[in-house]
């Protein structure tokens, strides 16, 4: 299902040459990550809101968003459903960094009748990630939308790691993996 930032039509040639003749199910998943995460730069200075999957591709330089749209592009063009997510990535984890985690962005993969969480621009296994949304791609789950000037003085978030006892009860779960 193509959408505004993942244009499956212009993407399908490309993806069916780079991943035909991996396996289906996970494996295919995984090289697209494989494949988003060695093929993009991540620079914060070259972010473009409007930048989609097919630019992403031929500029080779992006933020997570854009590594998302091309994977959830790619995804799309081999028909593997999947979903852009946003949301909070905390520092749950991992080894400490002076640099404060940030709002990400991830995609969900239906595989074998649940949703799985993959992350092409970190491209590790991580707990803590908070999910706000998901959607079709960014313009459906956009992290902030505002008219007008607007000032932020502070913004603080805490992650804390809960056992599993804690967690209520869901019905579509994902699995972080990479």
């Amino acid at each position: 299902m193509p959408s505004r930032y993942c244009e499956v039509d212009r993407m399908v040639d490309i993806a069916w040459s780079l991943f035909s003749t991996v396996p289906q199910g996970w494996a295919r998943v995984q090289a697209i990550c494989d494949f988003v995460h060695g093929h993009i730069t991540f620079d914060y200075m070259q972010a473009r809101k409007t930048r989609t999957a097919y630019e992403v591709y031929q500029e080779r330089v992006g933020v997570c968003r854009d590594f998302t749209h091309l994977a959830v592009a790619f995804c799309r063009c081999l028909n593997i459903p999947a979903r852009y997510c946003t949301g909070y990535l905390g520092d749950v984890g991992v080894l400490s960094s002076p640099e404060p985690m940030d709002f990400s962005a991830w995609f969900e993969a239906y595989l074998g009748g649940r949703w799985y969480a993959f992350d092409p621009r970190n491209h590790t296994p991580r707990i803590g990630r908070v999910l706000m949304a998901y959607g079709h791609d960014a313009a459906d789950v956009a992290l902030l939308t505002s008219f007008g000037p607007s000032r932020l003085d502070r913004f603080t978030v805490w992650t804390d790691e809960v056992g599993e006892e804690a967690l209520a009860p869901a019905t579509s779960r994902s699995i972080s993996t990479g």
